[in-house]
């Protein structure tokens, strides 16, 4: 991590930037490494740019529905080139490339409409809304091309342009999304920048940004408020959350245990709004921990780009290190490993899926983001003390409740400080739907139309009906 909170990227050498596949540990490709200069002339050509893209809503939602169908037209080589740089299933990569076109044509659809001021005065008053200008977005590795899109699709449909830099983990999907799209878009209003820092950090301080929108971890968020404080740019961060299940003592173990060892399990654990801690009723603690620890143990992990794979490695070898870290602290500490609990005698950056049991409550893999295949199950006597252990925390993304008594589950949700409560499943997500965290883990919102008026500014125009 740098001086300035921005984490450095891998190897670069001569102005490029070596990409590793995940699945054997070895750099297979390469992206440009661009130097921070660079960007004085980036901005300035998407500021040149957005003169003409915001000038008519109509031509944008034609250009953003042709870059969608677009974006399907080249699923077959989007996917398999995320797997190999991020390694998740490639199944799961052909999903991301569908959710990216389908966010595109959500928004495409989506006009700001004026709203009346009224007051009984014989004035009449309307809400206008205008784009910012130029934005930024700095996305993280988890899932590159999806986040992508969470970005440029409603800044872009709003009317302003964007410069999006991809985590230095996982650059060349987006690149290649970005040329994608750009096919559909003119020249300059979505341009893609690669490299390691400082790139990033010069981009959330460039003068010529008036929005800078991140999503990633809690201290990196910090620092992108920090850096665009110099310009005074607007800031959307979503960041880091420790996502808490509940189930309650009505719970059907064996009918919910998929759905559950699933929302925790996804994507090899690196998913911001997974389940990070589960906790179970003291009388289904014991079934509980073997349910999930049953299925840890059947899931097959290998390479991203094996068909039979159910969950890939981890992304990057410091992530990998951090696994093993929170997991040995947490052993070393009295847990127990019903599942796993140990890397996997694989070449890449493998970590067998783990299930704990008896973690006491303050190991930093129930109290931080551990971000990986590791699940702290805990009892609990009461559902307060489920409740209050929930929220006992600087995070407060998401949170779920498990049972069968819905009027009862909804009840207990309803007591959760977090952005998004489920009942009965987790991490899943309407496109029409805010998306934001409280405390540590958000500021501002986006999703849904709340994400296309984050990317606009009110402009009022008042009108005396008599002269």
């Amino acid at each position: 991590m740098r001086a300035n909170g921005f984490r450095d990227a891998p190897t670069s050498h001569a102005g490029r930037l070596a990409v590793v596949d995940p699945a054997t540990g070895v750099a297979f490709d390469e992206a440009p490494d661009q130097h921070p200069d660079e960007l004085d002339a980036v901005v300035e050509r998407a500021q040149a740019a957005w003169r003409d893209w915001r000038a008519d809503a109509a031509t944008r939602t034609a250009a953003l529905l042709a870059a969608a169908d677009a974006v399907e037209a080249a699923a077959a080589d989007l996917a398999p080139l995320l797997t190999r740089e991020q390694g998740k299933p490639v199944a799961e990569s052909y999903a991301e490339v569908a959710r990216t076109a389908a966010r595109l044509r959500y928004f495409a659809e989506l006009v700001p409409e004026p709203q009346p001021i009224s007051d009984g005065r014989p004035v009449r008053g309307e809400i206008r809304w205008r784009p910012l200008g130029t934005v930024a977005a700095i996305v993280p590795w988890n899932f590159p091309l999806q986040l992508a899109s969470a970005k440029f699709a409603p800044a872009l449909a709003a009317g302003n342009t964007m410069v999006l830099k991809p985590s230095p983990y996982t650059p060349l999907a987006t690149r290649l999304l970005g040329s994608v799209v750009a096919g559909a878009l003119p020249e300059n209003v979505l341009t893609i920048v690669t490299g390691r820092e400082p790139l990033g950090a010069r981009l959330a301080s460039h003068p010529g940004i008036r929005h800078v929108t991140f999503t990633g971890s809690i201290p990196t968020g910090r620092a992108v408020a920090e850096s665009a404080a110099a310009s005074l740019a607007r800031v959307t961060l979503e960041l880091g959350g420790n996502d808490a299940a509940v189930l309650l003592e009505d719970v059907d173990v064996e009918r919910i245990a998929d759905r559950l060892f699933w929302a925790a399990f996804r994507n090899c654990g690196q998913v911001c709004m997974a389940v990070k801690r589960v906790y179970a009723p003291a009388r289904l603690y014991s079934r509980v921990v073997e349910a999930l620890a049953h299925r840890a143990k059947t899931a097959v992990v290998g390479a991203g780009l094996d068909p039979g794979s159910q969950l890939g490695p981890l992304n990057n070898g410091p992530q990998l290190a951090r696994i093993e870290r929170y997991t040995a602290q947490a052993l070393a500490d009295g847990a127990r490993a019903a599942a796993g609990g140990h890397r996997l005698d694989l070449s890449g950056y493998f970590f067998a899926p783990t299930v704990l049991a008896g973690v006491p409550p303050d190991s930093p893999v129930v109290t931080q983001e551990q971000f990986g295949p590791v699940l702290p199950v805990l009892p609990y006597d009461r559902v307060d003390e489920a409740v209050e252990a929930a929220n006992g925390t600087g995070f407060g993304l998401g949170g779920s409740v498990w049972g069968t008594d819905l009027e009862r589950a909804e009840a207990v949700a309803d007591r959760l400080e977090c952005g998004t409560a489920w009942i009965n499943h987790h991490a899943e997500l309407s496109l029409a739907q805010p998306f934001a965290g409280i405390k540590e883990s958000g500021v501002g919102v986006a999703g849904g139309p709340w994400g296309l008026y984050g990317n606009l500014r009110p402009f009022v125009v008042h009108r005396r009906e008599e002269a």
